[in-house]
């Protein structure tokens, strides 16, 4: 089972990939530094390191859906 604390929703929009808010410094519509098809490989198994571009804070992708990115460690209690 995923731990909900450990997801937080993204979109794509025209091949760019978005949060519509930072978990760290809420800062609204974040462009991430991903690709789309390093969400394929992140499903697949592979750890992705991601450095928001806002406040660099940094998080480790371990896995994806359509809607949510799971990291290693909770994200909502920030």
């Amino acid at each position: 089972m995923i731990p909900f604390a450990n997801t937080w929703p993204y979109d794509i929009v025209m091949k760019d990939i978005y949060v519509a808010e930072c978990p760290f410094c809420h800062s609204p519509n974040v462009l991430l530094p991903l690709k789309i098809h390093e969400l394929t490989s992140i499903r697949e198994g592979k750890k992705k390191l991601l450095v928001f571009p806002c406040c660099h804070n940094k998080l480790t992708l371990v896995d994806t859906d359509r809607d949510y990115l799971l990291a290693d460690t909770a994200i909502r209690n920030h």
